[in-house]
């Protein structure tokens, strides 16, 4: 078994794919610094299920030292932690750049002097804010008019286009990652996400919108729209998201120097209208609704081509949307301790 190092590993996804390798016998190492709220719970949920196989290290990327130390005593490399909101780049960009940037750089410099593979989580966020794909809205959807992208989403093919300093530093990172596979022949892979969802996630305004929008409809407190709420995005469980992650090391060698977009693609695009229309069914009453003005950089429509990745890393089918956030807004309900379980009649 393997010495696997989660950088972000009591994150959402980080703790998710820190309990699948877990279950599969190997030794795990959270570096994460807990300043996200609510992922202490997500590490003693870790610790309390695998105990001493799973260790934290309070660590946080920015510090080269510790991050080589904990790097030359791992198989493999998962580089999760990040600053994650474009609205805290904005108010932050030193902090942003330093997380995102250097922190990834350390990593990579780290990984060089024992070429130990490295699998980042990158973001849609590089291809910026598509503003050049022309739209139309059908059933309160922004949607391309062009139905060959209406179809199939948008592939790695199209050009890197960094907006604010959320985008840049992620992007930034992304090309670093890419590069260390060329210049120093260290295997990387880097997965583009669209947005996940699922289990352990703690959704805010922020970040985390699927999540966000069930806790505050559940709560029965209003959802704030940034824009017009028809921006459309394809959502995939994290659940399927870990898989493309354990799968992009298991062929870290066949794949070494290749970025995937990862999302649920067409058949799980779904705008933000639709998801709360959803969110109202499962729960039978509607959500009040606020508005505010648009978001530096928000994308009116973004669904991932997603075949690459599927063909490459050869996955699976991914699970619906409808039963998914049913899944989702179920165990919330648990974590939280809120009333009884929401049905999937829906789903």
């Amino acid at each position: 078994m393997s010495r696997v190092l989660i950088t972000g590993g009591a994150g959402f996804i980080g703790s998710n794919l820190a309990d699948r390798l877990a279950c599969q016998g190997h030794e795990i190492v959270v570096l994460d610094t807990l300043a996200r709220r609510g992922v202490e719970g997500n590490l003693k949920w870790l610790l309390l299920r695998h105990g001493a196989q799973v260790r934290h290290l309070t660590a946080d990327v920015r510090q080269a030292e510790a991050v080589e130390t904990a790097v030359a005593q791992a198989d493999v490399v998962f580089h999760l932690a990040a600053q994650v909101a474009v609205t805290t780049s904005l108010a932050d960009p030193r902090t942003d750049f330093d997380v995102n940037l250097i922190g990834t750089l350390n990593v990579l410099e780290a990984a060089r002097r024992r070429r130990t593979p490295v699998v980042f989580a990158s973001t849609n966020k590089v291809y910026g804010d598509l503003g050049d794909i022309e739209l139309g809205v059908q059933n309160e959807a922004w949607l391309p008019t062009d139905a060959a992208l209406r179809t199939r989403g948008v592939d790695e093919r199209r050009p890197l286009d960094f907006h604010t300093p959320y985008g840049c530093s992620k992007g930034a990172a992304d090309q670093y990652v890419l590069d260390y596979a060329r210049s120093y022949d260290v295997p990387t892979c880097v997965l583009r996400m669209s947005c996940i969802y699922g289990s352990r996630q703690m959704g805010t305004e922020d970040q985390g919108w699927v999540a966000h929008f069930l806790i505050r409809a559940l709560e029965g407190a209003p959802i704030t729209l940034y824009g017009d709420g028809r921006q459309v995005r394809d959502i995939l469980d994290v659940s399927d998201a870990v898989d493309a992650y354990v799968a992009a090391w298991k062929r870290i060698e066949a794949v070494s120097g290749r970025a995937f977009n990862l999302g649920g693609g067409p058949e799980n695009a779904v705008s933000l209208r639709g998801l709360i229309a959803h969110i109202d069914r499962l729960l039978g009453r509607a959500t009040e609704l606020q508005f505010e003005d648009w978001r530096a950089g928000d994308q009116r429509y973004f669904v991932a081509d997603a075949s690459a990745a599927h063909r490459a890393l050869g996955l699976g089918a991914v699970k619906s949307w409808r039963p998914g956030v049913s899944d989702l807004a179920d165990w919330l309900r648990a974590e939280r301790r809120l009333d009884a379980r929401i049905g999937s009649a829906a789903a």
